[in-house]
């Protein structure tokens, strides 16, 4: 790592404990985006493991380019019904031929899709949920990359940003969706939620699918966000001493019964669609008062794509930092050079409240190194990505 640049910046304080206010967004599991990220990354993992068995290693792709256009259904209360399915366009690139032998991309991908969704969303029928393949043939420069197996070379050029420790209202946010889920069988897989917090409060605005064949009239509805509500604001207040207020399914008029009422608990069934990298970053949130990248995580490929295996290892540089040096506060950004070494940033910056440089670039060469472990936890799917 001779050639990497490295510059660390000692903060006197963690800069984002001193806002006075801040927004953090999280969309859950069933949300069109995420659905895409899910969708994309089982495909790379199925991908992954196929070449590993017939080829004895991992073969240049990327399937982040997945997108989701929403069907129709007709909901009503105590059961409606499905009219359109949901259209899954499955794109991107990966090796189709090695040595004259074809790979089955698109029966791979289609499989792998169809197990994820099965999985993942008890309520949507299989015939509510179609998907399309065009998996095109990767790049010859691309694929080159992949040659030298000792280490791979970075087939990009990108920045890779992580931060530790979470803030009070991050780590709220993040753990909120799965509570609902768990407690409230009437709600889908599909709640995004918002935090908007100020000095003193902390205001959640939820949106939760809620599932027509478990309410049966507006009342039954209306019970339901009422416990949606008072869920998020006991989960809520058990984690902050400010004044918590809730707001559920917002644009609701229950007066007219125009609700947010679905079949599958899912907005992607009427309306919503989807992209891959739209929604939550790696940690599992959207935070616009943090430094952020844009790069999508999902369905890149865990060898040698930086834009996934960067902010991976840079989140947990940040946290270890924070864990192992007592830091307040940690930032780490890696930026790539194609061609490189993928352990051999072309830069690293760390902002952190820790002054102990060489404990720093030593934590952060240590997760670089980690990478082939890292992959092999990417294609096992062990690690969270969204």
């Amino acid at each position: 790592m001779a050639d990497t640049s490295w510059t660390v910046m000692h903060l006197e304080q963690d800069p984002f404990a001193s806002r006075s206010t801040t927004f953090v967004e999280r969309k859950g599991i069933g949300h069109p985006d995420s659905i895409c990220d899910g969708i994309a990354e089982a495909i790379s993992r199925r991908l992954s493991q196929y070449y590993l068995d017939e080829f004895g290693q991992i073969l240049h792709h990327n399937t982040d380019s997945v997108q989701l256009v929403a069907g129709t259904t007709k909901p009503s209360f105590g059961g409606g019904e499905i009219v359109d399915p949901i259209y899954v366009l499955i794109s991107g690139q990966a090796t189709t031929t090695v040595d004259g032998q074809s790979v089955p991309v698109d029966d791979l991908a289609v499989a792998a899709a169809r197990d994820y969704v099965d999985a993942t969303f008890d309520e949507l029928p299989a015939d509510a949920i179609e998907f399309e393949p065009r998996l095109g043939e990767t790049s010859a420069d691309l694929k080159a990359l992949f040659d030298d197996r000792t280490v791979p070379r970075a087939n990009d050029t990108s920045i890779g940003i992580g931060y530790a420790p979470l803030s009070e209202t991050e780590r709220i946010i993040r753990g909120l969706d799965v509570a609902i889920r768990e407690e409230i069988p009437a709600v889908g897989d599909d709640v995004k939620l918002m935090g908007w917090r100020t000095d003193d409060t902390l205001r959640i605005t939820v949106a939760a699918a809620v599932i027509s064949r478990y309410v049966a009239t507006i009342d039954e509805y209306v019970d339901v966000t009422t416990q949606v509500r008072e869920l998020t604001s006991r989960c809520a207040s058990e984690r902050t001493d400010r004044d918590v207020q809730v707001t559920v399914n917002a644009a609701d008029d229950v007066d007219s019964e125009s609700v947010y009422l679905t079949e599958t608990g899912l907005s992607a069934e009427m309306g919503d669609d989807g992209n891959v990298g739209r929604g939550n970053r790696v940690n599992g949130l959207i935070t616009p008062h943090r430094p952020m990248t844009l790069e999508a995580a999902a369905g890149k490929n865990p060898v040698s794509h930086v834009g996934k295996l960067y902010s991976l290892v840079a989140t947990n540089a940040a946290e270890r930092i924070v864990d192992d040096l007592g830091a307040e506060y940690a930032a780490v950004t890696l930026l790539s050079q194609i061609g490189a070494p993928v352990t051999e940033p072309l830069a690293v910056e760390v902002g952190t409240t820790t002054r102990d440089g060489d404990e720093i670039r030593r934590l952060v060469t240590a997760e670089l190194e980690r990478i082939d472990s890292l992959s092999r936890a990417l294609v096992a799917g062990d690690v969270r990505l969204f």
